[in-house]
């Protein structure tokens, strides 16, 4: 989904740079305000980690292939803002060293793969999970919230290549979002299993609002784990 140089008209990609300095600008002073002193190593591994699973592809039909994002494992672990600093982070990287999008169309890659992806996939993450403690309903959020994450991204793909003129919005639409719904669902599995894994040995590594409360429960101060509906 990271669009090249060339795709998009320059009223497009200067908006969408515009958009996104301020975007990152404001999850930047936001990240500054949540994270902890032991959140920023976090964030550095995690960075690493997207950098090298974005580059395992699964195959999806037709010959197409698709890769995790991460933008959902990111907001859940470090939070939205922290997590889309960190996306954007990889991004800059892989258009700088690999090409993997144009240097023009940085601004829209960042939009859609690191603003919309992460900040949209959170929203949808505490709508569905709530105040739920629930293993269950957390991993059910998780993982819609992934696969939604990719839906918004491509959907602001095809609306800015359609503004560009590069294809029509009745075309490119159905096109990038049906074959990305598909990837989505890989993406959602995938960030459950990381999720799950994770809540089983390290939940205290979770950002400060996945982690439930520990009244009633018996376990450890720094191993909390999820129980039942409360």
């Amino acid at each position: 989904m990271h669009i090249p140089d060339g795709f998009l008209t320059a009223p497009v990609w200067t908006s969408t740079w515009l958009l996104s300095a301020g975007g990152v600008g404001y999850c930047l002073k936001k990240a500054k305000e949540e994270i902890k002193d032991r959140s920023i190593p976090l964030m550095g591994v995690l960075a690493a980690f997207i950098f090298i699973a974005q580059m395992i592809n699964f195959p999806v039909i037709g010959g197409t292939s698709g890769h995790l994002l991460g933008a959902v494992l990111l907001a859940v672990m470090v939070g939205p803002f922290a997590g889309a600093v960190v996306m954007t982070t990889v991004l800059i990287v892989q258009c700088l060293i690999f090409h993997d999008g144009g240097l023009t169309a940085m601004g829209a890659n960042i939009l859609n793969l690191s603003l919309i992806s992460t900040l949209g996939g959170y929203g949808i993450y505490r709508l569905i999970r709530g105040r739920s403690e629930n293993q269950r309903r957390v991993l059910l959020a998780v993982f819609f919230a992934a696969w939604l994450s990719i839906i918004f991204a491509a959907v602001a793909c095809a609306l800015e290549l359609a503004l560009s003129g590069t294809s029509p919005l009745h075309l490119v639409l159905p096109a990038i979002t049906g074959i990305h719904a598909l990837i989505g669902i890989g993406e959602g599995i995938i960030t459950v299993f990381l999720v799950g894994c994770i809540l089983k040995v390290r939940p205290d590594l979770f950002f400060s609002h996945v982690q439930p409360s520990l009244k009633g429960t018996n376990v450890q101060e720094s191993h909390p784990s999820y129980g039942g509906e409360r």
